[in-house]
């Protein structure tokens, strides 16, 4: 699944591509990817991309809104002068579409072309009033993104988990929004706590660190264009490289850490795959 950085990434390059432009056809090639009426959104223009956490967000004129989430294997690939493409890399960035995994074509008046693929149909376009984004149920339930949050905010969510993993605890979206699990080790790392502790162990200086460690571990992912784990392109279809400039604890195991020169250690936490160091993080 992508995290934040990577949406974003697909969103600001998105935006340089799409805005403005006119919806002339929606074509819906399977139904569960697409959530609304498409005869609602024809005529109406791109106004604004944003996101809320790993959603993105596209607003269209007349108050209406695609909210779109990739899930595991989405993908949003432009086709006009330019061929661009976000999310899952396969030979659909590539070949012609559509293809046997396109589920939602947008097509705009300028003859460019949207399409929404997704191998695994977990991901949707889901069209909703924009004044109603906010009581979307899974909207509704996500905490406040690291830029957002207080520490005294972060610090009464983890005493509410005290008894869960701390590592657990920052991957759930109601407690702090578009961490996954790159960057859930990163900033564990970061700031210095082993992601095995207990929330409730975790003390508010230290929580601090950790809303320090996850804004920035995710603003030099979005410097590099996003990680370069098999999962994620940026629009331009090139690949983010944070792992290899910024990375150091996540998909190291065995190697070395670049502070003390001890073992980088893998383990499981709560089902996922955790990276950390055992000399820096106590």
């Amino acid at each position: 699944m992508p995290e934040l950085p990577e949406v974003e990434t697909i969103r600001r390059g998105l935006e340089k591509r799409i805005l403005n432009k006119k919806i002339v056809q929606v074509k819906v090639l399977e139904k569960k990817s697409f959530i609304g009426e498409a005869e609602e959104v024809l005529g109406r223009k791109i106004e604004k991309l944003g996101r809320r956490g790993k959603v993105l967000i596209i607003e269209l004129s007349k108050g209406e809104s695609f909210l779109i989430h990739l899930r595991m294997t989405g993908q949003l690939i432009y086709i006009g002068r330019e061929r661009f493409a976000g999310g899952h890399p396969n030979e659909s960035f590539v070949e012609e579409l559509p293809n046997k995994q396109t589920r939602v074509i947008i097509e705009f008046s300028d003859g460019a072309k949207l399409f929404f693929n997704d191998q695994r149909k977990f991901g949707f376009i889901k069209v909703v009033k924009t004044e109603k984004i906010e009581e979307e149920a899974f909207i509704r339930k996500l905490g406040k993104e690291p830029w957002e949050i207080t520490v005294e905010e972060f610090y009464e969510k983890l005493k509410r988990h005290k008894n869960s993993a701390i590592k657990a605890v920052i991957l759930d979206q109601e407690v702090i929004a578009g961490l996954g699990n790159i960057y859930a080790d990163e900033a564990l790392y970061f700031s210095g706590i082993r992601p095995t502790r207990k929330a409730g162990e975790i003390s508010k200086l230290e929580a601090k660190r950790l809303i320090l460690g996850a804004k920035t571990v995710m603003e030099r992912s979005l410097e590099a264009g996003g990680s370069t784990i098999k999962n994620y392109v940026k629009a331009d279809g090139t690949r983010g490289n944070y792992l290899d400039l910024f990375a150091k604890v996540y998909g190291r195991g065995g190697e070395k850490c670049e502070k003390c020169g001890g073992e980088i250690k893998k383990i499981k936490v709560g089902g996922r795959g955790t990276h950390y160091c055992e000399e820096c993080q106590k």
